[in-house]
């Protein structure tokens, strides 16, 4: 039986024991197995010549909200000068110890993506993995994104990688439960405001421990964010339903936006 929703805490998003309790989760082998695609994807839809050109400066790509590193690390093994930008100082604590390791020269930067912006210093920068449309006020979500704009170069884009919401009516599930990670998970979803966002519960029990979390996320329509990111300033948007580039249809495997500076 589904529980009463609860409303979640303010900026639920800066709770950093949730990040690391749940990461297990959120973060297993099919996650990493997916990297090198990801990487792939990024690297055609940026139309950037990474090798053979000795005359070009290196690219330089900018991962907001890059977590531990997991995809940031394998931009710099490709030849981008990567920055990595998060709030939760022990996943940038794991990818600042992982990089030392591989002897890559990745600068990890502690601060929110909606402060954060350098002018025109990169070539790229990247959204992935479903972390767009964390923040209470939609207007928090067009800043990020304008930041994102001041600091492309021109001819650079802004890639972004979300749950779009006609993925998430196709696919809806109210409640599910299953193992992953050793952990037995238990999630609940409810849609919000009609289907702005979503509400999330997951539960996670290991070894006789309970922990839960409560969130919402807000959902774009592939037009939305289209309309978001031409609102930011980029001179075009492009929509694709995978890293293949395939188009957003009712195939879709994931919501690609591309926005390009032009």
């Amino acid at each position: 039986m589904k529980s009463e929703r609860q409303k979640p805490k303010k900026d639920w998003f800066r709770d950093n024991n949730f990040w690391e309790r749940f990461a297990p989760i959120m973060f297993d082998e099919s996650r990493w197995a997916e990297v090198n695609e990801v990487a792939d994807g990024v690297t055609a839809i940026s139309r950037l010549k990474l090798y053979g050109s000795k005359k070009r400066e290196t690219p330089g790509l900018a991962d907001l909200c890059c977590g531990f590193g997991r995809m940031s690390l394998e931009f710099a093994r490709r030849g981008f000068k990567t920055t990595g930008v998060d709030i939760t100082k022990s996943y940038l604590n794991t990818a600042r110890e992982e990089s030392d390791l591989e002897g890559l020269n990745i600068e990890f930067i502690e601060k929110d993506v909606r402060v954060f912006r350098r002018k025109s210093a990169f070539d790229v920068a990247v959204n992935l993995y479903n972390s767009f449309g964390y923040f209470d006020e939609p207007e928090d979500d067009l800043l990020f994104t304008k930041n994102a704009f001041h600091s492309l170069k021109e001819g650079g884009c802004f890639i972004i990688e979300v749950l779009g919401k006609e993925i998430a009516v196709r696919d809806y599930v109210d409640a599910d439960w299953f193992e992953r990670a050793g952990f037995t998970v238990l999630t609940e979803t409810e849609p919000v405001d009609s289907w702005s966002s979503i509400w999330n519960r997951w539960v996670i029990i290991k070894g006789g421990e309970r922990r839960e979390k409560i969130f919402i996320q807000r959902l774009y329509a592939a037009s939305e964010l289209r309309r978001l990111l031409l609102d930011a300033g980029f001179s075009s948007v492009e929509i694709y339903g995978s890293w293949d580039e395939e188009p957003y249809d009712t195939d879709a495997k994931t919501l690609i936006a591309v926005g390009r500076k032009e």
